[in-house]
């Protein structure tokens, strides 16, 4: 028996960001968070094959076979054993997974990468699940993959439950309420950083003096940035989004030892940034930051030239994409299956 799909999935730029965790194991985050859902200009194409053809089940990301015994992958993995008990199939797995932009470099691979992979896992096994309950898993492989799961301005809910059952997605509003939203993102490094996300975030939690403080605001915040995407406040949104990074990443520089995931091309752009703002009497733009150097600045289409620019200027910017609102992870044919890529059956 064969089971199969493919999916493209894209990341999305949290804009209230996720940085803790209240339960390691099941990935229930410590405060809610708010994220733009972006289109295909990156994205990830995943593959998904059950079938009693394979020997052992497989799993490629960029050509690059993972060893399914580490730790980090196998937790990821994971999300395809609960996906293929529920639907009580037996058959090996090989997931074949392809980004067409840096991998582990900031820029949320693991959230189109995991995000993709649960929706063509879910689709091959027939599974008819709502968003809602594929965020829950989701979830348990990326914290951030399951707000990729929905278009348009998505909320991850904290939830209050032990077990996890009421932490996932609710989309706040689809791409179509403000089309004109766009996000510039300035490659400063394509490195692999060298703190993974989830062990940075367990460090801060740990060490920094002052993270107690973090999940009561990060949660008024939310209310206050869902009321600002509803009401198509720009200059709210932009204040929340660049206060909110610099939170995030004041609590990394106050860990022990302290994390830091920006360089110096990326401390020109928040400055930058603040210079163009300071220059129009009002926030035209916004930078924001997740676990990488790399700049994400939210703004709208009639500033984008002026800002890639701005951008262009600055010596360490390798490269810039310009990325709109998506609509989340889609189906793909037969047709469009990469597994004959790397494997033969």
């Amino acid at each position: 028996m064969d089971l199969s799909a493919t999916a493209i999935a894209t990341p999305n730029i949290a804009l209230i960001k996720y940085w803790g965790k209240e339960d390691e194991k099941l990935i229930i985050p410590k405060n809610s968070s708010i994220s733009i859902t972006l289109d295909e200009s990156l994205s990830t194409k995943t593959s998904v094959l059950f079938s009693s053809s394979l020997k052992e089940d497989i799993f490629y990301i960029n050509g690059e076979k993972q060893d399914l015994s580490n730790n980090e992958v196998k937790e990821r993995f994971n999300i395809i054993n609960m996906l293929r008990q529920e639907a009580n199939v037996n058959e090996h797995v090989a997931v074949v997974s392809e980004n067409n932009f840096p991998t582990a470099a900031g820029l949320a691979s693991s959230a189109s990468g995991i995000s993709a992979m649960v929706f063509a896992a879910s689709k091959a096994l027939s599974l008819n699940k709502s968003l809602f309950e594929l965020g829950i898993i989701a979830r348990q492989g990326s914290g951030s993959s399951c707000r990729s799961l929905a278009g348009g301005f998505v909320k991850w809910e904290k939830g209050s439950r032990k077990d996890g059952l009421d932490s996932s997605i609710r989309q706040i509003a689809p791409s179509s309420h403000w089309p004109e939203i766009i996000d510039i993102i300035a490659i400063a490094s394509k490195s692999k950083k060298k703190i993974p996300s989830r062990s940075g975030m367990k460090q801060t939690v740990e060490t920094s003096i002052l993270y107690k403080a973090r999940p009561e605001y990060a949660e008024e915040a939310c209310i206050s940035m869902e009321k600002a995407i509803l009401s198509k406040d720009f200059e709210s949104l932009a204040l929340l989004t660049m206060r909110d990074s610099n939170n995030m990443h004041a609590l990394m520089l106050d860990t022990w030892p302290p994390i830091i995931y920006l360089n110096q091309t990326s401390l020109e752009i928040i400055g930058e940034i603040q210079n163009l703002n300071q220059s129009m009497g009002k926030l035209v733009a916004a930078y924001t930051f997740d676990a990488g150097p790399n700049a994400h600045i939210i703004t709208t289409k009639e500033h984008e030239k002026e800002i890639r620019n701005i951008l262009e200027g600055i010596d360490g910017v390798e490269s810039i994409i310009s990325a709109g609102i998506g609509n989340g992870p889609r189906l793909l044919g037969e047709k469009d299956s990469i597994i004959e890529k790397y494997i033969k059956l």
